[in-house]
Order: C-alpha cells, then sequence, then structure tokens
C-alpha cells in the first residue's frame, strides 16, 4: 500500500463529518500528497508533506490517544491535516551549488511560494473550514501545534499556554509533530 493510499484509507475510515469527502477531494486537486514538508529542514523531499502527516498520525495515536476517553476522528484530523496550509505552499527552483568535483551546477531546491499569507496553524484551520466544521479542541490542536515556534508567540501572548492548559489535544499534537520531525524524520529523502 502506497503512502497516499494508507492516508486515505486511514482518513475515509476515521473522518466521518460531513464534508470531509469534500475536503479530501479538494486536498486531491492540490500538491499535498507531492509537496514537501519544508525546504530543508524535515521531509524535504517530493511526498515530505505525506510522510509527516503520516507519522505525526502515528506518534499521536500510538503515544497519545486512549480508547476510553478519546475522540479517534479528532485525533485523525488533527494529526492528518495540521499542515494543510503547506498545500500550495512550495515551488521548485534552480539554485547553483557545488558538485563533488567542485563544480557549480545548477540543481532543483525547494522554495517557499506562500500566496495566501494568514499564518501557519490558523491557515490550516481556515481552509479545513472551508469544507468541514471543526470542534474547538481540534482547530485549538491545530492553530497551535508549533508551539513556541510560531511566530505570533513570540512577544509574550499567554494564548499558546492558554490553549495548552484548556485543550489537551493542542498538547498532543505539538508533542507528537516535534516527535515526528525532529526523531523520525531526516531533513532530506
Amino acid at each position: 500500500m502506497t503512502s497516499k493510499e494508507l492516508f486515505i484509507e486511514t482518513y475515509n475510515k476515521n473522518i466521518r463529518r460531513p464534508g470531509a469527502e469534500k475536503l479530501l477531494a479538494w486536498m486531491e486537486s492540490t500538491d499535498f500528497f507531492t509537496a514537501p514538508a519544508s525546504t530543508r529542514f524535515h521531509a524535504a523531499y517530493e511526498g515530505g508533506l505525506l510522510d509527516h502527516s503520516l507519522n505525526v498520525y502515528n506518534v499521536l495515536i500510538s503515544k497519545h490517544y486512549d480508547p476510553a476517553g478519546d475522540d479517534i476522528e479528532s485525533f485523525t484530523i488533527a494529526s492528518l491535516l495540521h499542515d494543510l496550509c503547506k498545500a500550495g505552499f512550495y515551488k521548485t527552483e534552480l539554485r547553483n551549488r557545488k558538485n563533488d568535483r567542485g563544480e557549480w551546477e545548477k540543481v532543483p531546491v525547494y522554495a517557499i511560494d506562500d500566496q495566501f499569507p494568514y499564518g501557519h496553524g490558523e491557515k490550516s484551520v481556515y481552509l479545513i473550514e472551508r469544507f468541514m466544521r471543526l470542534k474547538t479542541e481540534e482547530a485549538m490542536a491545530i492553530r497551535w501545534h508549533m508551539g513556541g515556534f510560531d511566530d505570533s508567540v513570540r512577544g509574550g501572548s499567554f494564548s499558546l499556554a492558554h490553549a495548552f492548559e484548556k485543550y489537551p489535544l493542542a498538547v498532543k499534537l505539538h508533542l507528537s509533530d516535534l516527535e515526528a520531525t525532529y526523531l523520525h524524520e531526516n531533513r532530506s529523502e
């Protein structure tokens, strides 16, 4: 089974909310399944965003999901869709780089091409809610999944701390995103 097939199977099995089918159809019309997860930091290769989303799902479910009290649909939505904002976010361009022989050559690299600069987590929430309503806990988890790495946190806002105190899924998604990024994913393919 390919990563895309696994993603779609997991999505369809666990997400039954009205609008979920339209959201998935929209995702398939974008580069979500082929985009990198970053330009050079983690999963910076074709399909890296898909791999990263599945990695976050796997960490979140294996380490933080309690079937007795947690909602599998919410955990699936938060993990698989937390970086939806990266669909249509990257482009490929050529840059000069020295090869093994010390000669300059043009190589393709990923670069950011943000056509809708709305913020990271909030952009994912916005895109999801164009098709499907989120529960408050899901929106908070997706919005704050970057934790202190989010630019809006710098400067002394207590919103992150309040979100983490009130919504355990937000903490669990942040921890899963960190683990997937720094412990399970390489900088490139």
